[in-house]
């Protein structure tokens, strides 16, 4: 993989800087993203092989413009002849500005966002390291090949592998930025069966280099096989309230679900979320801080800047359990007076932006483990997220877990409870938090979508906490 900027942007670099001086004799303000992301997806089981181009792989443009009041984009996909594009852009958002003012006659106008004076190339490509796909087949083949002769309860395995080389360019008449990155992730999942009953375990891990996911994976594997053999003698959980333990991923969701979309400000502009109403004050123990950026960490959705050209932020939002702010794109921020936060995020070109979060994770404090599960009469230690949602306007949460390892007398019996799902009041949980871990981990082997749409990916994560939950199990719900 080459570890410079897409060849192809760089010739079409000119073009772009045209188009700008162009549109700027006929809108107030002018940007361009440009994108060229290529990458694949790898299944491989202990059956068959599947390679694909990548969901996030694409190639093309997106053109903002500004002007009394209204933002419009127009996206394409080649630049033929820069005079023909600017007339084509030019035609369409006309047509576009007419219908809006005669659907809203009395249009809310939006105020135009500052922008400083940028110029400059970001890489993260400096640890990248290239591995040919054949290499990666037959490691996988033989992995599950040995794990299957040593185990005689598995009956199938497979691996999930995504990489991805981002390759995107920004340009206005301030700003002319460039950034190249990789992301990868890889899942193992494992299928058990004895007596009749199946059941399955699953692990990821995820990096800005494909070897270092898989390496980190493939340290994981017999253990997220052995746990899949205890899930076979698995009981369902006595629906109540319990003191819980929850892991490095589960801990993450939490994250994600209680104080992610919520504080998604472009819900505030709309007023669909909650958390508007609690800027400044406190939603959770003072061992509670919580952040949202994409720069802490290297993972998949680390970048330099986001897709309106604004500079990655480490943003806090909860400090010692009181919220302090949420996380805007550039639109939005505009609206509500404030700073955009370095969220504008697009599924691809051909989307609009949203603010969606990047990095979202706890903060580690100065508990251990050990300590925190001898705090414990009663409860689990709940482990392997399986996904989540939230209702921003009401902050109820939910969040799955496969695996609840119980604890009693502040120990840890051996007895497994599956599968589990956490409920309750986003509040009430986060207050509930009374010891937080040193230690820390962060994931981003999936993707989030904004409602059941717009997927991008994004990292969850943070130390081990010790908190008192509402947990059930789906078939019990399901029938209330």
């Amino acid at each position: 993989m080459n570890k410079e900027i897409s060849k192809f942007l760089k010739h079409n670099h000119s073009s772009f800087k045209k188009i700008i001086k162009i549109l700027e004799n006929k809108f107030e303000y002018v940007s361009i993203l440009a994108t060229d992301c290529e990458g694949k997806e790898l299944m491989v089981s202990e059956k068959s092989v599947a390679i694909n181009d990548n969901y996030f792989q694409e190639r093309g443009f997106v053109v903002r413009v500004f002007n009394d009041g209204l933002f419009s984009e127009y996206s394409f996909d080649r630049i033929d002849n820069v005079e023909d594009i600017c007339n084509r852009i030019i035609s369409s958002l006309d047509i576009n500005e007419l219908v809006y003012k005669a659907i809203y006659v009395k249009k809310s106008k939006t105020k135009l966002y500052e922008e400083e004076e940028l110029k400059k190339d970001f890489s993260k490509m400096d640890k990248y390291e290239d591995v040919s796909l054949d290499e990666i087949i037959k490691d996988c083949k033989m992995t599950i090949n040995d794990e299957m002769e040593d185990n005689e309860y598995i009956i199938s395995a497979r691996f999930n592998i995504e990489y991805l080389k981002v390759s995107k360019m920004f340009i206005s008449s301030k700003k002319d930025l460039s950034q190249v990155y990789a992301w990868a992730d890889a899942k193992y999942t494992c299928i058990v069966n004895k007596d009749d009953v199946t059941k399955f375990n699953y692990g990821a891990e995820s990096a800005m280099s494909l070897c270092e996911a898989i390496n980190k994976l493939k340290k994981k594997i017999k253990s997220i096989n052995e746990m899949a053999v205890l899930l076979l003698d698995a009981n369902n959980v006595i629906p109540g309230e319990y003191d819980c333990i929850t892991s490095f991923d589960v801990t993450g969701l939490i994250a994600h679900e209680a104080f992610g979309h919520g504080v998604e400000m472009d819900m505030f502009v709309k007023n669909r979320a909650l958390g508007k109403q609690f800027i400044n004050k406190q939603v959770g123990s003072p061992l509670v801080t919580m952040h949202e950026g994409a720069i802490p960490y290297d993972d998949v959705s680390s970048y330099f800047f986001d897709d309106e050209g604004t500079l990655a932020h480490d943003t806090i939002e909860i400090k010692d359990g009181i919220l302090k702010t949420g996380i805007a794109d550039a639109i939005s921020a505009s609206r509500l007076n404030i700073l955009p936060t370095g969220n504008g995020k697009r599924e691809s070109f051909k989307r609009k932006v949203y603010t969606r979060m990047t990095a979202t994770y706890f903060e580690s404090k100065d508990s251990n483990l050990k300590d925190m599960i001898a705090s414990i009469q009663y409860g689990f230690l709940l482990d392997v997220a399986l996904g989540g949602m939230e209702d921003p306007k009401n902050w109820g949460i939910q969040c799955q877990a496969l695996v609840g390892r119980e604890i009693k007398d502040g120990k840890l019996t051996g007895k497994i409870v599956s599968p589990i799902i956490i409920t309750g009041y986003v509040i009430d949980l986060l207050n509930s938090i009374s010891m937080v871990s040193n230690d820390f981990a962060l994931y981003g082997s999936g993707a989030c979508g904004k409602g059941y749409k717009e997927f991008v990916k994004t990292s969850i994560g943070g130390p081990y906490l010790k908190v008192k939950v509402k947990i059930g199990w789906w078939i019990k719900l399901l029938s209330f």
